[in-house]
């Protein structure tokens, strides 16, 4: 545990000093977002724009989060254990990619349909069963949608005039 205190402690001084645009928070054993990492990240963090916090614990992404990065362009939160998104996350108006592979999702995150500037969704390997279609297709700047091990009904979905990539 200690070793993931210092790595963490380093890469965020790192991100602080370079005034750096990307936090990559992956493999520090996270369970919970720091609540300290707001303070210490004040300087810098509407200059964040990719965030990766890849193959943690996490069980869920407090609001203040998505309202505190919100700059962020690039989220990356593949392999971790999230069963939703919270609402705010519906604020990251700049998000263009959003990697929520290998999570515990059961549902597809509406938050994500309330981007408009999102392109690309990663959901591969989680629980979802259904997506909204209709909801996707209404997207300015959608362009890729991977869905892939999901257990979905594949044979159900009207993929005809789908403007974006979609991986089953």
């Amino acid at each position: 545990m200690a070793e993931a205190v210092a790595k963490i402690g380093r890469r965020v001084i790192a991100v602080v000093e370079d005034g750096g645009n990307h936090l990559d928070l992956s493999d520090c054993e996270l369970s919970s977002f720091p609540t300290g990492l707001y303070l210490a990240t004040s300087a810098v963090a509407d200059k964040i724009l990719t965030i990766s916090l890849t193959n943690n614990q996490l069980k869920s992404l407090p609001g203040k989060f998505c309202t505190f990065f919100k700059e962020t362009q690039v989220l990356n939160l593949d392999g971790n254990f999230l069963e939703k998104l919270p609402h705010e996350a519906s604020l990251l108006c700049n998000l263009k990619i959003i990697n929520l592979a290998r999570n515990k999702l059961d549902t597809f995150p509406d938050q994500l349909t309330e981007m408009h500037s999102i392109e690309n969704i990663n959901l591969e390997g989680n629980q979802i069963k259904d997506i909204p279609i209709e909801t996707l297709k209404c997207m300015p700047k959608l362009s890729s949608v991977n869905l892939k091990l999901n257990p979905m009904n594949k044979v159900a979905l009207n993929l005809s005039d789908v403007k974006f990539e979609v991986l089953l």
